[in-house]
């Protein structure tokens, strides 16, 4: 008995995860041992989540990989983006029916629908979701982060302000909402934010207790743009830490992006799905 027990538990382990040699999912030549090999990186609860769940995980990873690459881009203490990244598709977004706390805000097209929607659902909601600071510079960044530094000294001003080129906001897909200040968890706003800003491809950049990972303070109205697939992907399976996503990306796509390529594409999967400068605010000392 003792013997039909473990076999019948060994067939059903094997039934989710397979052997190290078998291929994982049958839209993707990748075995399940070279996904453990790729999700070694990661924090025990994400790589358990992941390969409990392989087929599944591959499944929503299919809807992201056919995000384009560049709404992935590391923008941190390690990873510098430089004086010359621009983003080409930046639309003004005084443009749109938004709430703004000034003029001349900027934020890249690609993120604009879902932009839209989450502020109507919002408002559907009576929630008012107040853009404070969007898309900066290089050089505007340079302005804000050596302000900080004056006014808070340097070891302060690099727990909450980046430095140029290592900021979220380069990119044009990150947005500071409300006050900027600790207080903004317990409006309404704030709180609908943690609740659904997810569902339209905004990711809460820098969590609480994560400063040790992420380089800064927890900035709970800090959100990136990321893309709906993107978004669910990390809320399931990398437990909402933007910054476990975006190095498991920056590490594997290629890879992934090969043997997709190699699988069947057809495979069922549903997943779910896109300037003028003021002088930077006393409540832009963020990162």
């Amino acid at each position: 008995m003792i013997a039909i027990v473990m076999l019948i538990t060994g067939l059903l382990v094997s039934g989710c995860s397979g052997s190290s040699s078998e291929l994982v999912h049958p839209g993707y030549d990748i075995t399940i041992g070279e996904l453990e090999s790729m999700v070694a990186p990661l924090p025990g609860e994400i790589r358990e989540t992941i390969i409990d769940n392989p087929v599944c995980f591959l499944d929503r990873l299919s809807n992201v990989l056919e995000v384009p690459a560049e709404l992935f881009l590391i923008a941190d203490k390690d990873h510098n983006l430089g004086a010359d990244y621009v983003p080409e598709d930046l639309v003004n977004l005084g443009d749109y029916p938004l709430y703004r706390n000034r003029d001349g805000m900027m934020l890249r097209a690609v993120a604009l629908p879902d932009t839209l929607a989450m502020a109507e659902a919002a408002r559907q909601e009576g929630i008012k979701l107040v853009f404070s600071s969007a898309y900066r510079s290089y050089g505007y960044q340079e302005t804000v982060y050596l302000r900080n530094v004056s006014e808070l000294g340097r070891e302060q001003a690099d727990r909450e302000s980046a430095r140029p080129g290592a900021s979220q906001h380069q990119l044009g897909t990150a947005v500071d909402f409300g006050s900027i200040t600790d207080s903004f968890a317990a409006t309404p706003a704030g709180r609908w934010l943690v609740e659904n800003a997810w569902k339209y491809g905004y990711s809460l950049s820098y969590p609480d207790g994560y400063e040790q990972v992420t380089g800064y303070r927890h900035e709970i109205w800090h959100y990136r743009y990321i893309s709906r697939p993107a978004a669910y992907l990390e809320r399931v399976y990398f437990h909402s830490l933007q910054h476990y996503l975006l190095l498991f990306l920056d590490s594997n796509r290629a890879s992934l992006e090969e043997a997709y390529r190699g699988g069947d594409r057809n495979h069922g999967s549903d997943g779910q799905g896109e300037p003028p400068e003021s002088v930077p605010g006393a409540a832009e000392r963020t990162s």
